[in-house]
């Protein structure tokens, strides 16, 4: 098999052609993705769930809206943690407890300022050196070569992520957010109406 360029880090902004309601609008940070696969979550699909209702005890840490978001189609009773962690370029003072690494106990980097928590971790632990933290029920997964195939389909635009992509307060408004700060055409697609049949 060819090798597959790596998009882990990435965002994934749904076209307004793609037809999969699990996907419409959706803004999809990919965690990672290579030859066998990828793997991401949803970052715009808040959920009436707050945080305190299921993990009681990362409540506080969790951002606004502190509801449990969908991650994803795929096994939506596994909950995951992401979270960025301010100046991650070293080890800093706000964490005394760090891995051999640098990175804080209990915090996996994926990518930049961004990483996987250990929701195992006791939070007490952990949270003097969380930033932002978001909670997701279920993920999104693709198969060898199955991302490509939507890719070439024109079924996503595939741009850069930012850290505050994954606690922005107002993910509803998330999949113009990201398109607005693209440059040329791809802006443009952000006025697009929610109903074209309504145009």
């Amino acid at each position: 098999m060819t090798e597959v360029s790596s998009l882990t880090g990435r965002l994934l902004v749904a076209t307004p052609a793609l037809a999969d309601p699990n996907f419409d609008r959706a803004v999809v940070l990919l965690l990672d993705h290579d030859d066998e696969g990828s793997l991401g979550v949803v970052l715009n699909r808040p959920t009436p769930v707050t945080v305190g209702d299921v993990l009681a005890p990362w409540a506080d840490l969790a951002g606004e809206p502190g509801v449990v978001f969908q991650g994803g189609p795929v096994s939506l009773d596994a909950a995951l943690g992401l979270a960025v962690i301010p100046g991650d370029e070293g080890p800093s003072p706000r964490s005394r407890l760090r891995s051999s690494r640098g990175d804080p106990i209990g915090w996996r980097r994926v990518f930049g300022a961004i990483g996987l928590v250990d929701l195992e971790t006791p939070p007490e632990l952990l949270g003097p050196a969380l930033g932002a933290l978001r909670i997701f029920a279920g993920y999104a997964g693709w198969g060898p070569g199955q991302l490509e195939t939507e890719l070439n389909e024109g079924a996503w635009y595939v741009v850069e992520s930012e850290p505050g992509d994954i606690s922005s307060p107002t993910p509803e408004t998330l999949w113009r957010q990201v398109l607005r700060r693209q440059r040329g055409d791809l802006a443009m697609v952000a006025t697009y109406p929610d109903d074209p049949s309504l145009n």
